[in-house]
């Protein structure tokens, strides 16, 4: 992919700097409550410090929530295969049952004769060995009898072969949900946190600035990517919420994978996740972007928006925030990609 060299990063925020005409005692206040060392004789921090605490905050707190979307991801990928496995071999457990019916009979005589316990390790064993072990057990009974045995020893063993995959899956799964709750009540603990910084130093979390500074998209020529634009900018002034991938509420890789979907008919399904949707993205160069293609940010790609044209992104950028629109070249650009 080519590289570009692009302008140094500044905050993600660019509040107005009237927003802070009178600094003195309001940053004053502000330092206490973000935790900035200061003294009496300390000149009170500037907005652009306050904004570089807030960006520092977010950038630490952005990739957890990408790994979080990726488990999410991945979850509802095992719970579609478990739910598919389970229907694959749904057959195989009805002819395990079917045949075990068969040889209640057998199983009643086999008691009355002694040999339950032969009977019981082949019916009953949780691991699958092979047909002509599970058929040694039964050289004490009548040969017209093993061949219905032989049966169920068969079916149960493809059975319990079939099964594994599930167990494990299931089991798999009870791991990740696991990981969902802690790492929900992480991020929900840090976002509060995150959001009193933004308070404090803005009196709202939404950052100040025109949301929509610029014709969205620029230009409009009918393509998919055109239209994917279109319908991510009609969700200007949403929400941002963690994890959301609409329709009327978004995080940053939730709403480019939204409108690529709406866009395409489901056609275009992008992973809820930063890293793999540039993976699942075809590279492109910068001279090379037209509307609709996606905009990856910093070193672990944790940010990511949809370029809408005439050099402006739009992304859902932070908690408390909304859907809005930004220069391209706002933070540091890491790749760029073309889905379809």
């Amino acid at each position: 992919m080519e590289l570009h060299t692009m302008r140094p990063s500044g905050s993600r925020l660019k509040p107005v700097r009237a927003f802070f005409g009178t600094v003195g005692a309001v940053c004053a206040g502000l330092v206490i409550a973000l935790g900035l060392s200061t003294s009496a004789h300390a000149a009170p921090a500037s907005p652009g410090d306050i904004e570089a605490q807030i960006d520092s905050a977010w950038n630490k707190l952005e990739p957890l929530i990408e790994q979080h979307n990726n488990v999410k991801a991945q979850l509802a990928e095992n719970q579609a295969k478990a739910a598919q496995l389970a229907e694959r071999i749904r057959p195989l457990q009805l002819q395990v049952d079917l045949a075990m019916g068969r040889v209640s009979s057998i199983s009643a005589r086999a008691y009355i004769k002694g040999q339950a316990s032969a009977l019981n390790a082949l019916l009953t064993s949780s691991e699958p060995t092979t047909l002509a072990d599970q058929l040694s057990l039964l050289d004490a009974m009548a040969k017209s009898e093993r061949s219905r045995i032989a049966d169920v020893a068969k079916a149960k063993e493809e059975y319990d072969t079939q099964k594994k995959p599930l167990d494990e899956l299931v089991k798999k799964l009870s791991a990740q949900e696991k990981q969902l709750a802690e790492q929900e009540k992480t991020i929900n603990d840090q976002i509060t946190q995150y959001n009193k910084m933004r308070l404090d130093a803005y009196g709202t979390t939404i950052a100040p600035g025109s949301q929509r500074p610029a014709p969205c998209p620029a230009t409009y020529d009918g393509s998919i990517g055109s239209k994917a634009a279109q319908i991510a900018c009609g969700k200007i002034g949403r929400p941002y919420v963690f994890g959301a991938e609409g329709p009327n509420v978004f995080d940053c890789s939730g709403i480019t994978k939204w409108a690529w979907e709406q866009a395409t008919g489901g056609r275009v399904s992008l992973y809820h996740y930063t890293v793999t949707q540039f993976q699942q993205t075809k590279r492109v160069t910068r001279d090379q972007l037209r509307a609709g293609d996606l905009v990856f940010y910093f070193g672990d790609m944790h940010h990511m928006g949809m370029y809408v044209g005439d050099g402006w992104v739009l992304h859902a950028p932070t908690s408390g925030d909304v859907v809005r629109m930004v220069r391209m070249d706002q933070m540091p650009i890491s790749g760029l990609g073309r889905p379809g």
